[in-house]
């Protein structure tokens, strides 16, 4: 009798093992993917541009684009710089003789020239002006877009 009802518990512990678990946990991957999320929502605004330009507001509709534009960039400082990197008066004038010899006459590529607030309507003009000098005269003057004025008769007003 001893040999029946050992042989009956060996039996009974054999039959109550654990089934396998078929759920997937997805707590990991849902914590990874916030993390990753945070990271790129704080990255994107840095890749935007290199230099840190306060642009005025406009309320002008956007170019469409051909070519990749060269990027002009006027900081707070008065510091240019030539796609993100920082050129000096007379390099200026020399890199700018280069870029408008190499491009093509029929098709122009376009230049976007970034000045911040604080500087002043004469450095933005010398700049402007050097582009005229060397040919490059496709300029587009980047701006933030305007909140839309409010007119006597809307309906914000009342």
């Amino acid at each position: 009798m001893n040999l029946n009802s050992g042989g009956s518990a060996r039996r009974g512990r054999r039959g109550a093992r654990r089934a396998p678990m078929a759920e997937i946990n997805v707590t990991p991957f849902v914590d990874v993917m916030l993390v990753l999320l945070i990271i790129f929502m704080v990255t994107a605004p840095l890749l935007v541009s290199g230099v840190p330009v306060e642009l005025p507001e406009s309320s002008a509709k956007p170019l469409d684009q051909k070519a990749e534009p060269i990027d002009i960039s006027i900081d707070k400082e008065g510091q240019v710089f030539l796609d993100s990197e920082p050129v000096s008066d007379g390099e200026l004038s020399a890199r700018l003789e280069q870029i408008a010899g190499e491009q093509d006459p029929d098709n122009p590529r376009q230049i976007m020239l970034r000045g911040d607030t604080a500087i002043s309507y004469g450095e933005m003009m010398k700049v402007m002006g050097e582009l005229n000098r060397v040919g490059l005269n496709s300029v587009s003057l980047l701006t933030t877009a305007a909140a839309a004025p409010v007119t006597e008769g809307s309906s914000e007003e009342q």
